[in-house]
């Protein structure tokens, strides 16, 4: 590294960082951050701040060395006066021989609960045995009444005052982790330090030249007032430096593909709705001219609620009309599906299985002309895979006005996902309450495919009629979550669902709404 280059290098460090490492250059290139606090006078903080610092640029080298001591607790301390619990039991065994269980917390004046230990410890030390719960000292015990095992002799040292575990000796060592396991007799404590070595690259900026002196990071309004800045010297910054990872907080991807398309149907002109999760399978079902016998209505397909069970049904007018579209088209001039209708399956409670149903609703409760949207969940008895869930995001949306065809639902639809950066073609489909109807279908060039996300259609005589409606109406239901596996680039529908930190991390912050 050349000298302009070390130059550069000593205008980019921090005005503590400087300091320090001048002051480790009187210290003969090594110190510790407390010397170097008080040659200083810096607090330490601030020279382990700067250490740091210097240490991610090579300058210096941060040695840490942790010592640990071990110390007795207070019953410890107890212990180093009165002997360990099993000492204690030792001397009563050879005042009274052989005791009994029962008799041991009379006997050694030891609470139940030490007597248990030391009955633990005697026979682990092989200083008395039990015999049909009597308990006997036995040669070894004998012995141990005259000697102090290696367990007392640590109590006895660490009573002198705390010892580095490294200064303890083999037998002391394995009587540290006999004593520690019996817990509330030996505390460890540990000890950090640090040592601050100059490097290399240290060396060359100290030889270069170390200048302290004030440096400025931040004009005042006085300074800039008075001209006083021109005079000021300016601390370099290293643009190139590693900066700390952030991960700001940020709205989920699939709420946020949600806010994108309730704003393009705002900007459209469109009114949004909402409604209850929990529906009436008149709503859901009846009231949009879907028979009762559909396949889609059976248990395998619908979610149906026990509680409630059923639901109340609208007004009588509109529960009539309906009923009869179903068995003979009403005033429709339509056949209907030809059978008896039920009320009783008509209440029955269901969780919405898409949101046309708040469309059904909204013409009830609204005249034209009229453009609403709705977005909600909905939910139907489909096994969980890669790309079908039992609960998903729906958007329904429906126009009715005088003069509204089949063209103006191709063109909404074909605004909708411009807006959305898609090239969007229509083919023909069936549903039981549009005609004429049609799917949706975008184009993804880097799979030069095209997959469907949605049907539509101009909603049938046999839904209007009943809800008092005379003028034409479209509509259209989208899903979301199909859109959201394309926007993001995953192949896996639960994806969306799952709380895969990373993935939610990589994802931009913000990406703006399509509007060209």
């Amino acid at each position: 590294m050349n000298d302009d280059k070390l130059k550069k290098v000593i205008d980019e460090l921090h005005i503590y960082e400087k300091k320090v490492l001048k002051s480790l250059e009187s210290f003969n290139y090594e110190s510790s951050p407390e010397a170097i606090s008080e040659s200083i006078d810096m607090d330490i903080k601030s020279v382990m701040s700067a250490a740091g610092s210097m240490a991610s640029k090579d300058i210096i080298e941060v040695e840490k060395d942790v010592q640990e001591f071990a110390g007795l607790t207070d019953i410890g301390l107890d212990y180093s006066k009165n002997g360990l619990p099993e000492k204690q039991l030792l001397k009563a065994l050879d005042k009274y021989g052989t005791i009994s269980m029962d008799e041991m917390p009379e006997k050694s004046g030891l609470e139940a609960v030490d007597v248990k230990i030391a009955i633990g410890w005697l026979l682990r030390k092989r200083w008395a045995s039990v015999d049909k719960g009597n308990v006997t000292i036995t040669e070894e015990g004998k012995t141990a009444l005259t000697t102090r095992d290696s367990d007392e002799e640590l109590i006895d040292t660490l009573t002198q005052g705390k010892v580095n575990l490294q200064d303890l000796g083999g037998d002391l060592k394995k009587s540290l982790k006999n004593l520690k396991k019996r817990k509330n007799i030996i505390k460890i404590d540990k000890k950090t330090s640090h040592t601050l070595k100059v490097l290399d690259k240290g060396m060359k900026l100290l030889d270069v030249g170390i200048e302290i002196r004030e440096e400025a990071t931040q004009l005042t309004h006085q300074q800039l007032k008075t001209g006083a800045w021109k005079s000021l010297h300016y601390r370099g910054y290293d643009i190139n430096a590693e900066h700390p990872e952030i991960f700001p907080g940020k709205m989920h991807p699939l709420q946020r593909i949600i806010e994108e398309i309730r704003d393009i149907f705002l900007n459209m002109g469109f009114t949004e709705s909402g409604g209850n999760i929990l529906e009436s399978a008149f709503w859901n079902f009846d009231c949009l001219f879907q028979p009762q016998d559909h396949a889609a209505r059976e248990m395998q397909d619908t979610f149906y609620v026990k509680n409630p069970r059923y639901a109340k049904l609208p007004r009588e007018e509109l529960v009539k009309k309906v009923g009869e579209v179903h068995e003979n088209g009403g005033a429709t001039g339509s056949t209907g599906w030809k059978y008896p209708w039920n009320r009783e399956i008509a209440k029955q409670s269901v969780l919405r299985t898409h949101t046309t149903c708040l469309s059904a609703r909204f013409l009830a409760e609204n005249k034209p002309p009229l453009k609403m949207f709705s977005v909600g969940r909905v939910f139907r008895r489909e096994t969980i895979t890669y790309k079908h869930l039992p609960e998903f995001h729906q958007v329904e949306g429906i126009v009715a006005g005088e003069d509204i065809t089949f063209k103006n639902l191709l063109g909404i639809l074909k605004e909708f996902y411009k807006k959305l950066g898609f090239e969007v073609r229509f083919r023909p489909a069936y549903f039981p309450y549009t005609y004429l109807s049609t799917e949706c279908e975008i184009y993804l060039p880097e799979k030069e495919s095209w997959i469907e996300l949605g049907g539509s259609g101009m909603f049938r005589p046999e839904v209007l009629e009943p809800l008092g409606i005379d003028v034409p109406v479209l509509a259209f239901g989208l899903g979301i979550e199909r859109l959201a596996m394309i926007r993001y680039g995953i192949s896996d529908i639960r994806m969306l669902y799952k709380s895969d930190i990373g993935w939610l991390r990589r994802l931009p912050v913000s990406q703006g709404v399509k509007t060209d």
